[in-house]
């Protein structure tokens, strides 16, 4: 995994890459934040959308609302890059929607939205 730290608006981003699953449930979901969060002082975080486990955009799972909870509870902040496009669900275009408008949690389409995004206080 690929981990780049950037500060922006006084907003420290770990922007994190990875070419395999290492989010594959909301323990590694916390232990990934959390291990961020020490090793480099940052709680914003973005993570391309092919580390986290697919059952996440499956909403009956309940990954999706662990994670987002652990996340809440810790006071990170997460963006997830990736193409969602290909998802059919309408609750899940609800949840994303819901996300964008909210200051946790956030899918976005490129590292420079996931940027903007946490980089907002």
């Amino acid at each position: 995994m690929d981990i780049r730290i950037i500060t922006i608006n006084s907003a420290k981003i770990a922007l994190a890459n990875s070419g395999e699953v290492i989010i594959s449930d909301s323990q590694t979901a916390l232990d990934f934040a959390v291990g961020i969060g020490y090793g480099h002082d940052c709680h914003n975080i973005a993570i391309n959308k092919e580390a986290i486990n697919e059952s996440f955009f499956d909403l009956t799972s309940g990954l999706a609302g662990e994670i987002t909870q652990k996340l809440v509870n810790y006071r990170y902040r997460l963006a997830i890059i990736g193409d969602y496009s290909a998802y059919q669900s309408s609750s899940l275009k609800a949840f994303i929607f819901e996300s964008n408008n909210g200051n946790c949690l956030f899918f976005v389409a490129s590292e420079q939205e996931a940027i903007e995004k946490l980089a907002e206080l």
